[in-house]
């Protein structure tokens, strides 16, 4: 029930940590994979490494803002593996400029050009790569389209406006397309979201953690303090809901977001 065995399935941002993690979660389920990213070093190592361990990757350095690039990708992977069933878009992030500071950066202060940069990288990536996949996944009437969200699009949190302004108009467009999808196209193709709590990465670290003495600042011990498993997520811990949202154990399942995020959203403070 839980196999991917014979099913192509297409992760965007797939040299990030928690992109390479879910990459590896679905060769791992037997999945032939197909990896779109921006960095090609990564990408390389990545697919190597999955080939050398007897599964079937292909890398193609991709900028999913840049439409042309997703459609050429599209046809690579057409060629390669003949049909795609899964897209992932896990491509997203935060930046600092992006970012409310109490000693740099006020809200007021925020340029506009990096709020576009977060708010396009989170939110329209995945909308123009559910455009081009999707339109594969219409023609042969199944796939599985699967978004990356985030606990912010719950509860905004404090300090990254444009990062969880993007994520909630994800979980929107989660829902629409599923509604979409389903109801203009087949009943077969299915559209989730996964919204991990707070995972460790590149771009929330410096808010995290102490980059000089390796310690939870004031917000990192926040966050651990109202996380009941008392612990940040592991990117492997994204695995499990990956695979069951990819494969027929969740055939009757579409228009969900699912948080993985050690409790913290059922956790009061009290």
């Amino acid at each position: 029930m839980f196999s991917l065995t014979g099913k192509v399935a297409v992760v965007t941002g797939g040299s990030g940590a928690l992109g390479m993690s879910l990459v590896r979660g679905l060769a791992a389920a037997g999945a032939q994979v197909a990896i779109l990213a921006r960095r090609a070093e990564p990408l390389a190592a990545l697919v190597t490494e999955l080939q050398e361990s007897g599964g079937q990757a292909l890398g193609i350095p991709t900028d999913v803002l840049d439409k042309a690039q997703l459609e050429a990708a599209a046809a690579q992977i057409a060629a390669h593996f003949g049909r795609v069933d899964i897209l992932v878009n896990a491509a997203g992030g935060n930046q600092p400029q992006a970012t409310v500071t109490p000693d740099q950066r006020t809200f007021f202060d925020l340029p506009a050009e990096a709020l576009t940069w977060v708010f396009n990288l989170n939110w329209l990536g995945s909308v123009l790569a559910a455009q081009v996949f999707g339109q594969g996944m219409a023609a042969q009437g199944s796939g599985v389209i699967i978004n990356l969200s985030s606990m912010a699009a719950f509860t905004p949190l404090t300090r990254v406006v444009a990062y969880a302004s993007a994520k909630a108009a994800l979980n929107n467009f989660t829902q629409w397309l599923a509604v979409y999808m389903a109801r203009e196209h087949s009943p077969h193709i299915r559209v989730n979201a996964i919204a991990p709590g707070f995972f460790l990465g590149e771009q929330n670290r410096f808010l995290l953690i102490d980059p000089e003495s390796g310690a939870l600042t004031a917000r990192g011990q926040q966050i651990i303090s109202h996380t009941p498993m008392g612990r940040f997520g592991e990117p492997d811990d994204l695995i499990g809901a990956l695979i069951w949202l990819a494969s027929e154990a969740a055939r009757f399942v579409t228009g969900i977001v699912v948080p993985v995020d050690g409790g913290f959203s059922a956790y009061s403070g009290v």
